[in-house]
């Protein structure tokens, strides 16, 4: 098998898992507050505290994922295109 059908083959696998994982779950952690919705301080002593919300994921800890968001934006502009 030539290296270039190889790669192909394998960019297309890993496409289709990503569109798999998009359709079975559009809500990703934060990458800002992985997951938590608030950034961990500590305090003098070196404990954990709870910081501020945040400002990327209003507090959910969720993020869309960029498939799906993509995939939101052309069902949206097709769907507006189509309307009677």
């Amino acid at each position: 098998m030539p290296p270039a059908l190889l790669a192909i083959t394998c960019l297309i696998v890993i496409t289709f898992c990503y569109v798999g994982t998009c359709a079975v779950s559009p809500f990703g952690s934060c990458r800002k507050c992985r997951g938590f919705g608030h950034r961990l301080k500590t305090d003098r002593r070196g404990r954990l505290r709870r910081g501020k919300d945040c400002r990327r994921c209003h507090a959910t800890g969720k993020r869309i994922r960029a498939g799906r968001w993509l995939y939101n934006r052309a069902a949206r502009l097709h769907r507006e295109g189509t309307a009677e």
